[in-house]
């Protein structure tokens, strides 16, 4: 049943708009802040790995593995990787652009910082971000996704017939 609402409702999107527009604010300007400021991610994720020691470590061992083997040695590609990822995803939700992917993106992201050790607002916005899934299509239908969704949809359906209605 609330599922039906968050998919269905009008309220649901006005309520999902607002979510959206918190969301997309936060990731722009944590975005924007990196790409003009300058981002070096190499300190983040050392120390992110240094969590994962101790009688409780703040960091899963498979989570610093993963930085260890995989990030780290990659860095270069991690500082573009997030800012512009950052600010993307911000984009997106704010215009209501492509919005359940640019909230799925957000959400790995957030889980991302979050298996990194860092706290923050992380919670809320994986809070926030699940609704906005749940919500499928009417989550963006106040937004680009309005116009958006029905042309890909028909651009892109198996059958080429044209564009389908309802949700996700």
């Amino acid at each position: 049943m609330f599922i039906r609402f968050l998919r269905e409702n009008q309220v649901a999107s006005g309520i999902l708009l607002l979510f959206r527009l918190y969301l997309g604010w936060a990731w722009l300007t944590a975005g924007y802040h990196k790409i003009v400021d300058g981002f070096d991610a190499s300190g983040y994720l050392a120390g992110a790995v240094q969590k994962a020691t101790g009688e409780h470590p703040a960091v899963p061992s498979w989570w610093a593995g993963f930085l260890e083997g995989f990030a780290i040695p990659n860095v270069g590609l991690f500082n573009v990787l997030v800012p512009w990822g950052e600010f993307l995803v911000g984009i997106g939700l704010l215009l209501g652009a492509l919005t359940t992917f640019s909230a799925l993106m957000g959400i790995v992201m957030n889980f991302a910082f979050l298996f990194s050790g860092t706290l923050s607002t992380n919670p809320q916005m994986v809070l926030l971000t699940i609704f906005i899934l749940a919500a499928g299509y009417n989550a963006g239908k106040l937004g680009v996704d309005r116009w958006l969704v029905p042309y890909l949809r028909g651009r892109f359906s198996r059958s080429g017939r044209g564009v389908e209605t309802g949700g996700y």
